[in-house]
């Protein structure tokens, strides 16, 4: 619209029109969608699977970034799409109030005028000289009635029409008021919505495209976004997302997909298609932030994006990313809506969003699908970076920040890992999906305080604790399954599995160092006990302890203080270790290797 929008202009303006139009933006954004989706599926599948050389890496690289450029495409249409969307939504309802004042107007006889004042007829009578009062006109004030100054006194017995003149009129301009401030932010909004020349996306243009989205979620924030169902279950956010038409899940992916992707109880393949795309507006976002922190999380990012757009099996799900606190990421291998087995590990002390992250943590959650996928081909593996893992100083990134270390992390990590996997159970399509839950290091502490909510762990049928200085609980069976269920890994080499208890710390610095020795005997005489609790993998705890390799010595061997700490899941490092825990994963715990009790 253009000029100063006038009440008839209003009530002429076709909502549908618009709507049309976003249409067609929308179909230019499944398009681009669609394009991109061949790139990834099709042809880089296909050239990664028949060719080699030089040629080959090139091709490889020109079609990621026709992959990308596409994906900026789909990401801006889908942005114009619903901005038309939310614009019609908006007008529409300025529309409708303006349409019911003209109706009310014409009902009692009054007319309205080009300037949108109103004029009545004569109506009642003067209380003195019992003649009929005279016909006006009443100019409205867009101002709401609260903030409106008081009429000016008319007398004892004024015409009653005038007051109903004067609702209509302010109606009417507070109407148009409405519509002109709507008409006056969407087009700025869309005017932004635009694109550089050229066929090369750039990393500015994403940094663009994060503020562009940005813009546009605060305009549809009562068209789309208040009907997310974000204090509801999984199961029926699940039904939420199942009730919706295409066109209304298509914009919520374009607009709001750092809302969809981390939902829980919304399908994985929604959650990935959603998450790439928010990945792509988080690395827009960093990219023009300088400071330390913005990059190290942007490195992190680009690593994720590589080994996403590098395809692979078992293939990749990105079931959550997000830039809150240390950062968000949850990776699946394997799709855990259809796979049989899915599990979901939790990593700990010094984890957060950073290339060792994506370096080390992924390809534990992949191994893991690997070696399930052995033994049974519908399984899939989970690395959830779903909470703020406790952080040490970098010389102390295993061990030398435990005495410090309290629960308050893993506590408030559990109802997210909780909700988590309930939504695993939602979605998944198999009539009784096998779920293990596994904890490492410090993630063992948080499985812990899952399993201790109410309810327990949604789904879980096994837990598996590696590396644990402690789950917070004294046996096996508090986890909220039964004893033979939960499965424990301490290599003897990795000193987090040793770490004193808080009493026998006490102790010992109360007996002085001359003391401590026997201060800390007299605090665990059963040498069982650890800083978080019973050691899961005594005897005193109950739980099925599996064979693992020794691992490297801290320090001594070279490796640094705790090397055998990250080995678990390693089939190169600790293939016994990392069979076991793919055999338990996969349904098949009779066939695991024992280790004797502590």
């Amino acid at each position: 619209m253009s000029g100063v929008l006038t009440w008839a202009q209003l009530r002429e303006v076709k909502c549908s029109e618009l709507e049309d139009a976003a249409d067609g933006w929308g179909r230019a954004s499944n398009r681009a969608d669609a394009a991109r989706d061949r790139i990834d599926k099709q042809l880089l599948a296909g050239l990664a699977a028949s060719q080699e050389g030089e040629a080959a890496e090139a091709a490889v690289t020109r079609l990621r970034e026709l992959s990308r450029n596409f994906q900026y495409v789909y990401t801006e249409c889908g942005l114009v799409r619903t901005t038309l969307n939310s614009f019609a939504f908006e007008l529409r309802g300025t529309q409708r109030k303006l349409v019911d004042a003209l109706d009310d107007a014409e009902v009692l006889k009054f007319t309205v005028h080009e300037d949108g004042s109103v004029s009545f007829p004569a109506g009642g009578e003067n209380a003195l000289t019992r003649e009929e009062l005279p016909g006006g006109k009443a100019a409205g004030s867009a101002v709401p009635p609260l903030l409106a100054p008081p009429p000016a006194f008319t007398g004892p017995s004024p015409n009653p029409n005038a007051a109903k003149a004067q609702d209509i009129a302010d109606r009417i301009a507070r109407a148009v008021s409405e519509a002109r401030a709507v008409d006056l932010q969407y087009t700025g909004t869309l005017r932004k919505l635009t694109a550089q020349d050229g066929l090369k996306v750039t990393d500015a243009m994403w940094t663009d495209a994060s503020g562009d989205a940005t813009a546009v979620r605060d305009l549809a924030s009562d068209y789309l976004a208040d009907a997310i169902p974000g204090d509801k279950t999984p199961a029926e956010r699940k039904a939420w997302w199942d009730g919706l038409t295409q066109e209304e899940r298509e914009e919520y992916l374009a607009v709001y997909p750092d809302r969809i992707g981390n939902v829980d109880g919304i399908p994985a393949e929604v959650r990935d298609a959603a998450n790439r795309d928010n990945l792509q507006l988080l690395m827009g976002k960093l990219e023009g932030q300088g400071d330390e922190k913005s990059q190290t999380r942007l490195a992190g990012l680009r690593s994720i994006d590589e080994q996403l757009r590098a395809g692979g099996n078992p293939p990749m799900y990105l079931l959550g990313i997000g830039d809150e606190g240390n950062g968000r990421a949850i990776v699946a291998y394997g799709n855990p809506d259809t796979a049989r087995n899915v599990s979901a590990y939790v990593p700990g002390l010094g984890t957060a969003l950073d290339e060792d992250f994506a370096k080390n943590d992924l390809k534990r959650a992949r191994d893991t699908a690997v070696g399930a996928q052995k033994y049974d081909e519908s399984s899939a593996a989970i690395v959830w970076l779903g909470y703020d893992a406790p952080q040490a100083p970098d010389n102390e990134k295993l061990t030398g920040n435990f005495a410090v270390m309290g629960t308050a992390q893993a506590e408030r990590g559990a109802p997210a890992y909780n909700s988590f996997m309930s939504g695993l159970e939602a979605t998944n399509q198999n009539d009784d999906v096998h779920l293990t839950a596994i904890g490492h290091s410090y993630g063992s502490r948080t499985v812990g305080a899952a399993a201790q909510q109410e309810g327990g762990i949604p789904g879980a049928d096994d837990i598996i604790l590696v590396g644990s200085p402690g789950v917070g609980v004294d046996r096996a069976e508090d986890l909220g399954v039964a004893k033979d269920h939960v499965f424990v890994g301490a290599a003897e080499n990795d000193p987090v599995t040793k770490l004193p208890s808080k009493q026998q710390v006490a102790l010992a610095v109360a007996a002085g160092p001359a003391g401590a020795y026997f201060a800390g005997e007299a605090g665990d005489a059963g040498d069982d006990d650890l800083w978080f609790g019973k050691d899961p993998a005594s005897e005193a705890f109950g739980a099925r302890r599996f064979e693992v390799a020794d691992g490297p010595r801290p320090f001594l061997d070279g490796e640094g203080a705790a090397p055998a700490h990250s080995n678990y899941f390693n089939p190169e490092k600790d293939l016994v270790s990392a069979d076991n825990v793919a055999l338990i994963v996969s349904g098949k715990p009779q066939y695991i290797k024992g280790s004797e009790w502590r």
